[in-house]
């Protein structure tokens, strides 16, 4: 684990009770516009999963049930657990128009909309079709996926970053920071200033004595 997880792992993003989640992160500016101070738009009801049944990951493949792409197969490659939102990659495409303006006719690009979780479901490796699934525990303890038609154990996906690093199989080298270094306690606080901790270090030894102050 790099110094970066575990300072990812502290950072919590505070937004107010009545905010509506969507496809960009609560700090970019693109959400910031659609939730801006003082508006109240129309909640919305999601249904509550916890998060320790949320069974599809970033990586998975699975299969479309409903829509104009159903029966289509597809790897995610975004999950949204506020809003119980999938993104496939290549699927349940829309079209738009992007930079369009009084003198430039803009760009016709497509991207991927959401997908309700209900919608989709995993692929059995065994047979490459859709099947339910349920957590349990094997023999040693671990959490897997378990399809209820074979009964075959669904392994979790690898991801890899951006930068290509794939951080279960990360090998910390000479240059990263360990686990233990990091929460490695080195800070003593201290009364003194900092002039007199640097005099205790090098062993300077103050003769001289303020002279006395009356505020009367």
């Amino acid at each position: 684990m790099r110094l970066t997880a575990l300072l990812s792992m502290a950072a919590r993003v505070v937004v107010p009770k009545d905010y509506r989640y969507g496809t960009n992160r609560p700090w970019t500016v693109a959400a910031k516009k659609l939730n801006p101070p003082g508006k109240r738009r129309r909640k919305v009801f999601v249904e509550p999963i916890a998060p320790e049944n949320w069974s599809v990951l970033r990586g998975d493949r699975v299969e479309i049930l409903a829509g104009k792409d159903k029966g289509k197969q597809g790897k995610v490659i975004q999950v949204f657990r506020k809003r119980n939102w999938v993104i496939l990659e290549g699927l349940n495409t829309h079209h738009r128009y992007m930079g369009k303006s009084w003198d430039y006719g803009g760009i016709y690009i497509a991207s991927e909309a959401p997908i309700l979780l209900r919608d989709v479901a995993l692929i059995d490796p065994s047979d490459r079709k859709p099947t339910e699934v349920e957590w349990r525990f094997t023999e040693e303890g671990e959490k897997v996926r378990v399809s209820l038609r074979t009964g075959r154990i669904l392994p979790k996906p690898v991801v890899e970053r951006r930068d290509g690093i794939v951080p279960l199989q990360w090998k910390d080298g000479p240059k990263d920071t360990s686990p233990e270094d990091t929460l490695e306690k080195t800070y003593v606080p201290s009364l003194k200033t900092l002039e007199e901790e640097v005099m205790e270090k090098m062993g300077i030894v103050e003769t001289r004595r303020q002279r006395r102050s009356y505020w009367y």
